[in-house]
C-alpha cells in the first residue's frame, strides 16, 4: 500500500494521510531509551541511509504514477522528484511510548468542512537537541475496525520550518502499534499531506498539542 491509502482506507475518498501496506515505512522499537540513535559503525550508518533512500524512492515513484499521484495534471507533467532536506540521523530518536488509558473519540478538523474521527492511542516522550518533547499518536476509528489495518497509527506534527523550508500546514509520519514501551521516530521520513500538492484533498490539521518548538530540517520539503 502506498502513502495515500491511509485516509482512503479510512473511507475518506479525497484525503491525504499516508500509509503503506506492501512497502510499509515503519520501524521496530529500540530497547534503548536515549536522546537519539547514535550510529557507531559504518554498517549502521549505511542501513540508515539505505532506509531513507528507500523512503524517498517509494514516495517519488508514487508521485510520478498518474494512478496514485496527488499532483495536479500540470505538476505531474513537470514532476522530476520531490525535494528533501539532507538526511540526518540526529533526527531519528527513540521515544518512550505510553498507552492512553481510554479511547475517547476526538474529531480532528481538516482543511475542508470534513472532520476526521480519531482516538489518541498514546503519547511519545523524547528528547531532541537537549529539550524534552511530547507528541500524541492517533488511530483512525475506521481503520482500527479492519483486521488488516488495525495496527496503523498516525503522527502529525508541526515545527519551526513550517511555512519556510517545509509545508506550512505541518507534516505527517506513519507509525505502527509497538510491542514494547519504546518507539523509533524517524523524522527523516516526514512527508507532506496531499493538500500541500492539490486543493481537492481534505487533510487533517496538525493539533496544537503536536507543535514542536524546534526546527525539524529533515524529511520532505515544501512543494514549489
Amino acid at each position: 500500500m502506498k502513502t495515500s491509502q491511509y485516509l482512503m482506507l479510512a473511507g475518506m475518498a479525497t484525503l491525504c494521510i499516508v500509509s503503506c501496506k506492501d512497502e510499509k515505512r515503519y520501524h521496530e522499537s529500540s530497547q534503548n531509551h536515549k536522546e537519539e540513535v547514535i550510529f557507531t559503525d559504518t554498517v549502521q550508518k549505511e542501513d540508515f541511509m539505505s532506509s531513507v533512500k528507500s523512503f524517498r524512492d517509494e514516495l517519488n515513484a508514487e508521485y510520478a504514477d498518474p494512478e496514485r499521484s496527488p499532483l495536479t495534471q500540470d505538476d505531474l507533467a513537470a514532476f522530476s522528484g520531490l525535494e528533501f532536506f539532507p538526511a540526518d540521523s540526529a533526527f531519528r530518536v527513540v521515544a518512550k511510548f505510553t498507552r492512553t488509558p481510554n479511547n475517547e473519540t476526538i474529531l480532528l478538523p481538516t482543511t475542508t468542512e470534513r472532520v476526521s474521527e480519531e482516538v489518541i492511542y498514546g503519547v511519545l516522550d523524547f528528547e531532541l537537541q537537549g529539550k524534552p518533547f511530547r507528541l500524541n499518536l492517533y488511530q483512525s476509528l475506521k481503520l482500527m475496525q479492519q483486521e488488516e489495518y488495525k495496527d496503523y497509527l498516525f503522527l502529525p506534527f508541526s515545527d519551526q520550518t513550517n511555512g519556510k523550508e517545509s509545508y506550512g500546514g505541518g507534516r505527517y509520519l506513519d507509525m505502527r502499534i509497538p510491542e514494547g514501551d519504546t518507539m523509533v521516530i524517524d523524522f527523516n521520513k516526514a512527508y507532506n499531506p496531499y493538500c500541500a500538492y492539490n486543493k481537492k484533498f481534505s487533510c487533517p490539521l496538525v493539533p496544537k498539542e503536536n507543535t514542536l518548538d524546534v526546527a525539524i530540517p529533515v524529511g520532505v520539503k515544501k512543494f514549489h
